[in-house]
C-alpha cells in the first residue's frame, strides 16, 4: 500500500505573506486533477482561475473556490484585445486581496489551458508575491500526440489574444520544460516508452504521481524565477543529455565550426522533422557575432536571434551581462571561437540518429571553406534573411 502524506493543516496562515503555487498544462484533465489534490491536502487552500474561454464576448471571467465550492466571481476586461493581457491585470490584486484578508494559506494559481507559465510566475513575483513552486501537470500517454500537433492554437479555440500565433505542439513544449515539477495523472494508455520520452524530455523535472505522490511539498518546495528563466535561455539553456532507453533516443549535437547558411537552410525541413522535440544554440558562417536560437516541435521550426555572442562584445559590456550568461560562456569556451558554437538537441521515438548526425555534419563548411577565414564567410548568401525577419 503507497503510503500518503499527511496533509499539513499547521501550515501557518500570515496576513500578508501568502504562498502562491502556479499549476499549468494544455492537458487539462491532469491539470484539473492536480488543483483537485492540493484542496483536498492542504486545509485553507483557494484556487484562482481566470478562464479565457470568454474572450470573444470581451471579458475574462475569474472564479475563486475552496475544497467546498465558489467563494467569488467576477469578470475582468480585455486589455488591447488581449485575454492573457487582462489576466495578468487581474491577478496580481486578487492575489493581494486573498493575502491581506489573512485567511488563505495556499493560494493556487491554475492556469488556463494554452496560459504559459513562466509569464505567469514572472508576474506574480514581480507583484511582490511569493511562488513557491511551478507545476505543470502531464499526462504521459499525450505527450508524443501533442508534441506532434502543428495546429495553431486558435484552430482548437486556445488562443490567448487575437494574435497569438503559437501552435499546440510550442506551447506544450514550454510549459512542459519550464516547470521543475511534473505532476503526472495515472494513465492506463500510457506505455513504457511514453515516460522514458518524458523523462528525456526534461530529465531534471521532479516527477510527481498525482494520486499517490507528495504534491504538497512539490508546491512548497520554493521556486527561483530567475534561474527557472536562465534555463530556458538560449545562451545558456539546461539541456536535455545524451540519451537511449525503451526505444527514444535523444541526440546531443555540439560542434565549433559555423554552419553553411545554404546548405544549412536547404535541410532545415528534413531536420525538423527529424524529431519530436528539438532545441538549442547555432551559429551561421555570414553572422559570426549572432547567436541563433532552434526551438522546434510539431513539425514547425522557430530561429530567432538571442543576441550577440559574448565573444563578439568588448570586455567592458561583459559587466552588463547576467553572471549565469557568463559563468556557461567560460565552461565551454574555445580558444579560436569563444563562446560560438553548434549546440543542438534532438529527442524522440525512432531517432534515426546517424542520419540526423550526418545531416548536420553536411551542412557544416567544409574544410576549405573554413580555411578561408571569416572575411570569405561574411561574403556567403544570407539565406536566413527571411526567416529572421532582418
Amino acid at each position: 500500500m503507497t503510503d500518503v502524506p499527511e496533509p499539513p493543516a499547521d501550515l501557518p496562515v500570515v496576513p500578508g505573506d501568502l504562498p502562491v503555487v502556479i499549476v499549468g498544462g494544455l492537458h487539462a484533465d491532469a491539470r484539473k486533477a492536480a488543483v483537485e489534490r492540493l484542496l483536498t491536502d492542504v486545509p485553507g487552500s483557494v484556487v484562482l482561475h481566470h478562464d479565457l474561454a470568454t474572450a470573444a464576448a470581451g471579458t475574462v471571467v475569474r472564479t475563486v473556490r475552496d475544497a467546498t465550492g465558489v467563494r467569488s466571481a467576477g469578470e475582468a476586461p480585455l486589455v488591447n484585445d488581449c485575454a492573457c493581457c487582462a489576466l495578468r491585470e487581474d491577478l496580481v490584486p486578487e492575489l493581494e486581496r486573498l493575502a491581506e484578508a489573512g485567511e488563505t494559506r495556499l493560494a493556487v494559481v491554475e492556469l488556463w489551458d494554452s496560459v504559459e507559465p513562466k509569464a505567469m510566475a514572472e508576474v506574480v513575483t514581480g507583484g511582490g508575491l511569493t511562488v513557491t513552486g511551478v507545476i505543470t501537470a502531464v499526462d504521459p500517454a499525450l505527450v508524443l500526440p501533442y508534441l506532434g500537433n502543428g495546429d495553431d492554437l486558435a484552430e482548437g479555440g486556445l488562443a490567448a489574444a487575437a494574435s497569438d500565433q503559437r501552435t499546440v505542439a510550442d506551447t506544450f513544449a514550454r510549459q512542459l520544460e519550464y516547470a521543475p515539477v511534473l505532476a503526472l495523472v495515472d494513465s492506463p494508455e500510457a506505455d513504457d516508452e511514453d515516460r522514458e520520452l518524458l523523462a528525456q524530455l526534461h530529465p531534471t523535472a521532479r516527477q510527481v504521481a498525482i494520486g499517490h505522490g507528495d504534491l504538497v511539498g512539490a508546491a512548497l518546495a520554493g521556486f527561483d524565477v530567475e534561474a527557472a528563466a536562465a534555463a530556458q535561455h538560449p545562451a545558456c539553456a539546461l539541456l536535455p543529455t545524451e540519451a537511449d532507453a525503451r526505444g527514444v533516443t535523444t541526440l546531443v549535437w555540439h560542434r565549433r565550426r559555423p554552419f553553411h547558411p545554404g546548405r544549412l537552410y536547404a535541410a532545415l525541413e528534413d531536420l525538423t522533422c527529424a524529431a519530436a522535440r528539438s532545441r538549442g544554440r547555432f551559429w551561421l558562417a555570414e553572422k559570426p557575432d549572432t547567436l541563433l536560437h532552434w526551438d522546434a516541435a510539431g513539425g514547425a521550426l522557430c530561429v530567432e536571434s538571442a543576441g550577440p555572442w559574448l565573444a563578439s562584445l568588448p570586455d567592458a559590456a561583459w559587466e552588463m551581462v547576467p553572471p549565469v550568461r557568463r559563468a556557461a560562456a567560460a565552461l565551454d569556451w574555445h580558444p579560436e571561437h569563444g563562446d560560438r558554437c553548434q549546440h543542438l538537441v534532438f529527442t524522440s521515438p525512432g531517432l534515426d540518429r546517424e542520419g540526423l548526425a550526418g545531416l548536420l555534419e553536411s551542412c557544416l563548411l567544409t574544410d576549405a571553406e573554413y580555411a578561408a577565414g571569416r572575411e570569405a564567410w561574411e561574403r556567403l548568401p544570407s539565406a536566413f534573411d527571411t526567416l529572421l525577419e532582418v
